[in-house]
């Protein structure tokens, strides 16, 4: 891939205390995949979430990136912020970031929390990343939006919501086609942290979401066995665990954060 120049990551920190960076899944955001998290973890510590190249505020890096790249834009960020230490919670994609950066920065990671996370693609993953990429190079908006949710939620939470809901899920927004998802499924269907989990030295907490068509839960319980000391949790829910579950998955998170002092 060459040097790949990946543009300033818009960032944004809040609250005070122990660091926290959050690194986010693809196709996400920081506020969609953590809004109400950060408010409530911003009580207590330093936030910093940094949207990925192609969300949020950051401009699309259209020739891609590596993880490298990626864990090292992240941890860049937060130090540029004023945040030299702090722990990582990463969802879907954003527990390879979080792994890759725990392992290239040692000195400033404390501990991971890694959610609905892989070590490697399986061929689940690579099949709905490699669709996503399909239809978004295709400039399929509602066969993407579908696939996503598809992938997202679980079949009860699908089918239990009212219409007006169900119908806000398949709703781009004015924001339109999300082209940069394109590199951040790309990363995905590429990104391996197999060889770093031996070497991860800090308090881990790895939580699967037991009803996920995107991330099968055994993806959660390799990086749990593999990571030395990691503790394995599970909520009951499809990937999108801060829209099924949010409270329950917030509470194993604090709870670990106490514990360990981070």
């Amino acid at each position: 891939m060459g040097m790949t120049q990946i543009p300033e990551l818009a960032t944004t920190v809040v609250g005070s205390g122990p660091g926290i960076l959050l690194a986010h899944g693809a196709s996400g955001s920081v506020a969609d995949n953590y809004g109400v998290l950060t408010q409530v973890l911003a009580e207590g510590h330093t936030v910093v979430g940094s949207d990925y190249p192609g969300s949020g505020a950051t401009p699309r890096a259209a020739s891609g990136f590596t993880l490298d790249e990626l864990a090292d834009a992240v941890v860049d960020a937060a130090v540029g912020a004023g945040v030299e230490t702090f722990t990582v919670i990463g969802f879907s994609l954003g527990t390879t970031v979080a792994v890759r950066a725990a392992t290239r920065h040692p000195e400033r990671v404390r501990g991971l929390v890694l959610t609905a996370g892989f070590a490697k693609a399986d061929n689940q993953i690579e099949l709905s990343l490699g669709l996503w990429q399909h239809l978004l190079e295709r400039g399929d908006a509602d066969g993407f939006v579908r696939m996503r949710t598809v992938n997202g939620f679980s079949v009860e939470f699908l089918n239990g919501l009212p219409e007006e809901q169900f119908a806000q899920l398949l709703d781009l927004g004015p924001a339109g086609l999300p082209l940069g998802v394109v590199e951040q499924a790309a990363l995905g269907r590429v990104a391996d942290t197999r060889e770093d989990l031996a070497a991860i030295a800090v308090p881990t907490l790895v939580i699967a979401t037991t009803r996920d068509f995107l991330v099968d839960p055994a993806n959660s319980r390799y990086l749990a066995d593999r990571i030395p000391g990691a503790r394995y949790a599970e909520v009951d829910a499809g990937h999108v665990v801060m829209a099924e579950r949010p409270a329950e998955w917030q509470e194993l998170i604090e709870k670990f954060l106490a514990e360990h002092d981070l």
